[in-house]
């Protein structure tokens, strides 16, 4: 099957808000089987969303549209979708005793404008929204009198729709992603037939997207046909995607299989990891699965690293702390810097990152620990040392590795993005190589 988004909100379209529901989605459908078609952002516009959603459902079997349903003026979604499937608004049972619960659970008092929320078309079926007041509700067109374009017969328009569905959710993204995974898939995997969809990731570092298509190309040639690969750049990291179709085929990507070992045979120095998204997911399965802790001193990141960390629910198992030693100060004092260090070569050294790492494991008593020290920009530069110069260090009891990056033309938050990267890479390198 495959399924259409709309994302509804000028708050989108005009950058206020990331779109972060799309992603969301696309990633929770794709896990589950199913194709994402096209998503469409579209503003708090009738006739624009009207366009949309008309085009979507004539050209795919499920839509699944966003936003819209609050209680102002401005949301648009239910009075719509109420024309478009030529419906009335009607006071839902299931929708009313939602808002109930949750305004009493609030201790608000429940106001006619709130009360509102409980209104909707009267064709749909209403699936709970435990989480907030704005329902989720499926139109199911096979049996829904459907607007069709001039010209179509009702036979004919019917064989485009004859089993598609349309599913509104609220926007609010914790609100959204509870709905998808416990109401709207399930309905989804009960009214279509699925394929079992496998993806595979493989982390990347060291190596652009252009270099490490030309050092695979033999290898990508070869794919079956059943197997799609994708390129994935982030700042400071490659992602490849395989995607393979068909449960028969799902073999061909588990580990050692001869597929997989031929891509390492040509690019195996540039992989990080398998099986992750990112490579502070990595890290956080890695630490997690060995045993073992990590500390972290940071200077030109400003807590970058322990934030990506912190981010991974369970992080306490592995993570013991950070020091953000921005000035030469701190350094000295909470990481034990030596200050002749610091005198002889700058805290943009080789030496002071050194240092930063070995006094970061060792105070605050971790197996590993990562450090950094650069200039992120857009000032601060000199000839000797300009922006984009950052030094990295990774400290284990058998000692202390570092390295010198140079980003030379990049904005600050690129310096940053790439530094925290290639130090959570610099990391499971010498993991892996120490055997931990």
């Amino acid at each position: 099957m495959d399924v259409s988004i709309i994302n509804i909100g000028d708050e989108l379209l005009l950058g206020q808000v990331v779109n972060t529901n799309a992603a969301t989605m696309g990633r929770m459908l794709v896990e589950a089987g199913m194709e994402v078609k096209r998503t469409v952002v579209v503003g708090d516009v009738y006739d624009d969303i009207w366009q949309a959603v008309d085009e979507a459902i004539h050209s795919s079997d499920a839509v699944l549209v966003t936003g819209g349903l609050g209680p102002t003026k401005d949301d648009i979604t239910k009075k719509l979708l109420c024309d478009y499937f030529h419906s009335e608004l009607v006071e839902s049972p299931v929708a009313l005793e939602n808002v109930r619960r949750i305004f009493a659970v609030r201790g608000f008092e429940l106001t006619p404008v709130n009360r509102a929320q409980a209104l909707v078309p009267k064709c749909c079926e209403v699936l709970n929204n435990d989480l907030g007041t704005a329902p989720c509700m499926l139109f199911n067109s096979e049996f829904q009198k459907l607007n069709f374009e001039k010209g179509d017969t009702l036979q004919n328009s019917k064989s485009k729709i004859q089993n598609s569905l349309l599913v509104s959710l609220p926007g609010v993204p914790f609100e959204m992603e509870w709905l998808m995974e416990n109401r709207v898939i399930p309905r989804l995997r009960e009214h279509f037939r699925t394929d079992v969809i496998v993806n595979k990731n493989i982390l990347v570092q060291g190596i652009g997207e252009s270099f490490l298509s030309d050092l695979i190309e033999p290898w990508e040639l070869a794919l079956p046909e059943n197997i799609r690969l994708a390129y994935l750049p982030a700042a400071g990291m490659l992602k490849l995607r395989l995607t393979c179709r068909g449960e028969k085929n799902s073999s061909l990507l588990t580990p050692h299989s001869p597929l997989l070992e031929g891509l390492y045979a040509l690019a195996g120095q540039y992989i990080v990891g398998e099986d992750c998204e990112t490579l502070s997911e990595l890290v956080h399965k890695t630490l997690t699965e060995r045993g073992l802790t990590l500390a972290t001193a940071e200077s030109c990141t400003g807590g970058s690293i322990a934030s990506a960390l912190t981010a991974q629910a369970g992080s306490s198992a592995y993570f013991k702390g950070g020091v953000v030693a921005y000035s030469n100060e701190v350094k000295e004092s909470a990481l034990g810097v030596k200050h002749s260090t610091l005198e002889a070569h700058g805290a943009v050294s080789e030496a002071t990152v050194r240092e930063m790492a070995e006094g970061a494991r060792q105070r605050l008593g971790a197996d590993l620990a990562i450090a950094t020290s650069g200039i992120a920009g857009p000032g601060g530069g000199t000839t000797e040392k300009p922006v984009g110069t950052i030094w990295i260090a990774v400290a284990t009891p058998s000692g202390t590795e570092a390295v010198l990056l140079s980003f030379p033309g990049r904005r600050r938050q690129q310096n940053v993005e790439c530094t925290v990267n290639q130090g959570f890479a610099m990391l499971m390198k010498t993991v892996r190589s120490e055997g931990k």
